[in-house]
């Protein structure tokens, strides 16, 4: 994958040449590209959304670190926001356009981790998501873990979204009307998940701690916390291959493999459909009837 010059959006990458995935021959450039080229599709799970951004200074085998606060050299024209942590108040950058989510490239920030809420509404999440963190190599373990977990929200009358994480799992997404604060929506997806593991305790675990899962999927609700983030659609990942969280339908489950599709893959893929996700802030919903039924 290449591009025909350094310029990539209207922002100059430098050292393009420099290999953020060295076994495989991807480049600066061919992250920036490829960042470029997904913009449409990508820029709706990202805009309005404070981000953290993982950066790989010198390609996946080197030093990676978290940044969260605004760097000093950012340009003017970034969009940012100011949050409250445990640190205290500080700007974060929001990614809304297309110039934006290049730069973020430029900067060897491989994956931009989103809030699961926007500026618009800093303490009520729009996002609910679970994350099936498989124990081992067992892929029909994780899929009928995620597959309950669909089941579930299904019955509970839920609009339920699926895409690989382009890691060892999936994540199963709601679209949420901001109306609840993180600590309602957090404890609705703890009640969810303690329900999954009374059904199917030899297969799902609550256990935080690795040593304590033995081989069950981890069915994970702590992203849906204040100032916690999740890895939205189409992001890269940091892995060899370079591959790419994937929307996907809930009958690829089946034959989709978390980390399958790559920045390569994945273009050819929405080339020939369009993505899954594509009305998934049309299909945002309430939580109060499923609260109901729940409990």
């Amino acid at each position: 994958m290449t591009a025909p010059s350094s310029e990539v959006a209207g922002v100059e990458i430098s050292k393009p040449d420099k290999l953020l995935f060295p076994d495989d021959g991807i480049t600066k450039l061919d992250l920036a590209t490829y960042y470029d080229a997904i913009a449409a599709v990508m820029l709706p799970h990202l805009r309005g959304r404070p981000v953290n951004m993982q950066r790989f200074p010198d390609g996946i085998g080197g030093m990676a670190f978290y940044e969260k606060k605004v760097p000093s050299h950012f340009p003017d024209w970034f969009a940012t926001v100011e949050v409250h942590t445990e640190d205290g108040d500080q700007r974060q950058v929001v990614v809304d356009d297309r110039r934006s989510l290049v730069y973020l490239a430029q900067q060897a920030c491989l994956t931009p981790h989103t809030w699961l809420c926007t500026t618009k509404s800093l303490e009520e999440p729009d996002q609910l998501v679970f994350d099936l963190d498989p124990s081992d190599d067992d892929l029909a373990k994780v899929r009928r873990a995620t597959r309950m977990v669909g089941e579930l929200l299904d019955d509970l009358g839920l609009t339920t979204y699926l895409k690989t994480t382009g890691s060892r799992g999936y994540h199963v997404l709601v679209p949420l009307r901001p109306a609840r604060d993180f600590d309602q929506v957090r404890a609705f997806a703890r009640r969810c998940a303690e329900v999954l593991v009374d059904r199917a305790p030899e297969l799902l675990t609550l256990e935080q701690r690795k040593a304590k899962r033995g081989d069950r999927v981890y069915v994970d609700i702590g992203r849906n916390a204040y100032g916690q983030t999740a890895v939205p659609a189409y992001a890269v990942r940091a892995r060899p291959g370079a591959p790419v969280s994937t929307p996907i339908t809930w009958e690829e489950l089946s034959r989709v493999r978390p980390a399958q599709f790559t920045i390569t893959s994945v273009r050819r893929r929405l080339a020939r459909r369009a993505c899954p996700w594509s009305d998934v802030r049309r299909r945002a919903q309430g939580l109060g009837k499923a609260v109901e039924r729940l409990g």
